[in-house]
């Protein structure tokens, strides 16, 4: 009964019921064009296969599996634990905290962790905004409030995408032992555009997505929260050869 009641209340939610309803949709649509019939028809179950953590785990685990957390056990010290900014959401009415978002929440609390076990080293934390608000502002405020002294937190509110993080910042950081804290999916690509800047990085991992040990009964079930995940990982993928295609064009670039 636990898990009907989930299977049904999975279904109701808006992304696959919105695909059930085009695939009930086109059972009545005529069929005198047939190419476009088909077309619409992998479409639909195209988008519904992507959207599951089945199909999810097969694209995304593989990469995942390629990374560790950041161990402190191997690392004696740091110098510096870079927070790389993620989205927000400005609200004047709001605690520094509730404007960041669940991205940038992750990535903070542990860059935070880090600073616990390395109290030496400096955090930095990046990214611009919008509405006089920057994601590297809402993180310093975030992290003072609790309990990181101000004189150990470095702001970096220009920065307007990772290619822009690692050029700021790279005079401050080459050759400085850097813990660097971005998103799984993102990762390869930041180490890749600091490393170009001269900067080595050690790998701070964090929103891992353990689509594989779903429950059964949801391993079918279309969600947004898995299309999102396989967004994300996609949106790398187009990063990461938008890079290569740019450093064709100019070895300089990047």
């Amino acid at each position: 009964m636990f898990e009907a009641k989930k299977v049904i209340g999975s279904l109701l939610m808006p992304l696959p019921l919105t695909l059930l309803l085009i695939a009930l949709t086109l059972l009545f649509v005529a069929k005198t064009n047939r190419k476009s019939y088909l077309f619409s028809w992998l479409a639909v179950l195209s988008l519904w296969a992507i959207s599951t953590p089945f199909v999810a785990a097969k694209l995304i685990s593989p990469i995942e599996a390629k990374l560790r957390p950041f161990s402190i056990d191997k690392h004696q010290d740091v110098d510096y634990i870079l927070v790389l900014g993620c989205s927000l959401s400005p609200n004047d009415r709001l605690t520094a905290n509730l404007q960041l978002s669940g991205c940038a929440l992750s990535r903070l609390t542990e860059g935070l962790r880090l600073s616990h076990q390395y109290p030496n080293a400096y955090l930095i934390v990046s990214g611009a905004g919008h509405s006089k608000a920057t994601s590297s502002r809402l993180m310093a405020n975030t992290a003072i409030a609790l309990g990181t002294p101000a004189s150990k937190i470095v702001q970096n509110p220009k920065a307007r995408d990772t290619a822009d993080e690692a050029l700021l910042l790279a005079s401050k950081l080459v050759d400085s032992k850097v813990a660097l804290v971005t998103s799984a999916s993102h990762m390869t690509r930041a180490q890749n555009l600091f490393a170009a800047q001269g900067v080595d990085t050690i790998a701070a991992p964090v929103q891992f997505y353990s689509f594989i040990n779903t429950p059964d009964y949801k391993r079918f079930i279309a969600s947004a929260s898995v299309l999102q995940a396989v967004t994300t990982y996609a949106h790398e993928v187009l990063g990461l050869q938008w890079i290569a295609l740019r450093r064709m064009i100019d070895p300089q670039a990047l």
